[in-house]
């Protein structure tokens, strides 16, 4: 592979920030659940055509900026419109600054995982009519609603804790689930009112949450303190409780536990951190595919079996520093999608400047796509291509499934995160008043 002779300084996180964990639920065995259905994000994998009146689009959330980008889904990626996601920013500001133990979450947030920046707005998703957009904005630890075309707030919830993480939508479009990572908890939230459906209590700083079985199961993946220096495999028992909470997704009782240190040793691979990153699920969600930190890879999951397959290393780029101690936030390789037949995985390599096309049989890596410090992969709306945030280049790149090659790249805001399908309406091309 070519490589670019342009490399990016490495940050380096400060140590000895504000601390974001709290104490978590302890780990139990509990009983398996059935064999799931549904995709880990059915709003892409379903491919239907968008609903009357509406279009499909992209939010791409741009998260030192506070904005979110709309592109078309498909196609030529062409960018539609802007959305300020912090139109509220004065007001949350002020009471942030007010409040010395908030002030201190706030400031550690943007020292630690900020990278010296706010993390304005992590994770969107669009509600079913397209009138509304919902995101989590972690610096502001909360949850809005946002009327596309006004661009006003329609609700707040502030989560438990100083922080709000990632996002998922169930499958009905009815409900929303957030991480606070502060807390361990998920909240779960009416996607039309803002009003919280329930909880439940997870593993040390809940990250991805994804909807299983058709919306009847909810997800969690915690990963644990990632904003330390103590990235030695000596010291991983400071990383607190990492693991995959499993909850009933109507009455929110935990109903297992996966404590994947256990079969990642039963594997043989004690030198794998078990905090997991971003997973995709298979279609018909018999095997998970997991990032984790540190590692530049993945690990292949039977979730009948309950056990642990494969492990995948992808190649290491020469330029990148063996040093844990510079991966942002721990991270090593962080995004993953999978082709709707379920036939390809697509994997950003963040710390090593490259996305990839993966035969999921054959686990074979395609052409490594130089991108810059790419941190997220979605599906675009016909399924044709991997769609990544290259958040070290303010841009969005497709990657087509078939090739491996790159097929466009679109600039957006700074440092874009979160790629989400969605949908506005047919006429809309941003909001008409700020």
């Amino acid at each position: 592979m070519t490589r670019s002779a342009i490399r990016r300084p490495r940050r380096r996180r400060p140590f000895g920030t504000a601390a974001l964990v709290a104490a978590g639920l302890a780990a139990g065995v509990l009983p398996a659940v059935p064999g799931p259905a549904a995709a880990s994000e059915p709003s892409e994998q379903a491919r239907e055509a968008a609903p009357e009146g509406l279009k499909e689009v992209f939010f791409v959330g741009n998260n030192w900026e506070g904005t979110a980008d709309v592109i078309n889904s498909r196609g030529d990626y062409a960018k539609i419109g802007r959305i300020d996601m912090i139109p509220d920013k004065k007001e949350r500001l002020r009471e942030i600054y007010l409040n010395p133990i908030k002030l201190a979450f706030f400031m550690g947030i943007r020292l630690g995982p900020g990278e010296g920046h706010d993390q304005l707005v992590d994770d969107m998703y669009t509600t079913k009519d397209g009138k509304a957009v919902v995101a989590s904005r972690p610096s502001f630890a909360d949850v809005v609603s946002i009327d596309v075309r006004s661009g006003r707030i329609n609700w707040r919830f502030p989560v438990s804790g100083f922080r709000s993480d990632h996002m998922a939508v169930s499958p009905d479009g009815t409900q929303v689930a957030v991480s606070s990572s502060t807390s361990n908890t998920v909240h779960v939230l009416d996607m039309a009112t803002g009003k919280e459906a329930g909880s439940f209590r997870t593993g040390d700083k809940p990250h991805e949450n994804v909807y299983t079985d058709g919306g009847k199961y909810l997800w969690n993946m915690a990963i644990g303190e990632v904003n330390t220096d103590l990235d030695a495999p000596w010291q991983d028992f400071t990383k607190g409780d990492r693991r995959i909470t499993v909850a009933d997704a109507k009455t929110f009782e935990v109903k297992k536990i996966i404590d994947m240190r256990e079969r990642l040793d039963a594997f043989g691979r004690k030198d794998l951190s078990d905090a997991l990153r971003p997973v995709a699920f298979t279609p018909d969600e018999s095997k998970m595919y997991f990032q984790v930190s540190f590692f530049n890879g993945f690990v292949e999951y039977d979730v009948r079996k309950d056990e642990i397959t494969r492990v995948k290393t992808l190649p290491k780029n020469p330029d990148t520093s063996d040093e844990r101690t510079t991966y942002v936030n721990d991270s090593r390789h962080h995004g993953m999608s999978m082709s709707p037949r379920g036939d390809k995985l697509c994997i950003a390599g963040t710390m090593d400047d490259y996305v990839t096309v993966v035969n999921r049989e054959t686990l074979q890596e395609g052409p490594l796509v130089t991108a810059s410090k790419p941190y997220w992969a979605t599906v675009s709306g016909d399924g044709k291509h991997c769609v990544v945030s290259e958040s070290g280049a303010d841009q969005v790149t497709a990657i087509d499934f078939a090739t491996g090659g790159k097929v466009a790249s679109i600039p957006v805001g700074d440092h874009p995160q979160r790629v989400r399908l969605g949908h506005v309406p047919t006429d809309w091309t941003g909001p008409t008043t700020g």
